[in-house]
């Protein structure tokens, strides 16, 4: 089975067809969608902003991100479940966007970008909690953060556009 033969499978689930074929289902789950990932961009720009000594500055690294990350971490778990839903409802369609792939490859990179932050840089945190600037390593970190969230952001936006 090909990636192409699954989409169209799961376009043909009950479910898929019930969010396609109704008036209210799709604009609800992609208003949640928009919702949710507005919270996680917007959260994950408050941290990245202070890694980059924009704003916060009293606040240290650790206490904003314990603050902020509970909130981006379960709205970033509503915004795929509720892009999943949108995305089974017309997976072939999907399949073919090439903003929708874009997306994916960002939200990929931007996931690598926090793995490699979190498993060097931030191993030290301790060391550099209030301290501006940040290590170098951490305002890169961050700099490619927004680049791949804004980006996502463009992308999404972009799938409803290309047929």
């Amino acid at each position: 089975m090909t990636l192409l033969d699954l989409a169209r499978t799961v376009e043909n689930w009950p479910s898929s067809v019930a969010i396609a074929e109704s008036e209210w289902m799709f604009p609800t789950i992609e208003t949640v969608h928009v919702l949710a990932l507005t919270l996680v961009v917007g959260s994950i720009a408050m941290l990245d902003l202070r890694l980059l000594g924009v704003t916060t500055r009293k606040l240290g690294v650790m206490q904003l991100a314990d603050e902020v990350l509970p909130w981006t971490w379960g709205a970033f778990v509503v915004a795929l479940l509720s892009g999943s839903l949108m995305v089974t409802s017309a997976a072939t369609k999907y399949y073919n966007n090439i903003p929708f792939r874009m997306k994916l490859v960002l939200l990929a990179a931007a996931g690598v970008n926090m793995a490699i932050l979190h498993f060097t840089t931030w191993r030290a945190v301790h060391d550099w909690n209030y301290t501006l600037p940040t290590p170098r390593a951490a305002r890169i970190a961050a700099t490619l953060s927004l680049v791949f969230w804004i980006g996502v952001v463009f992308a999404g936006r972009w799938i409803g556009f290309v047929k």
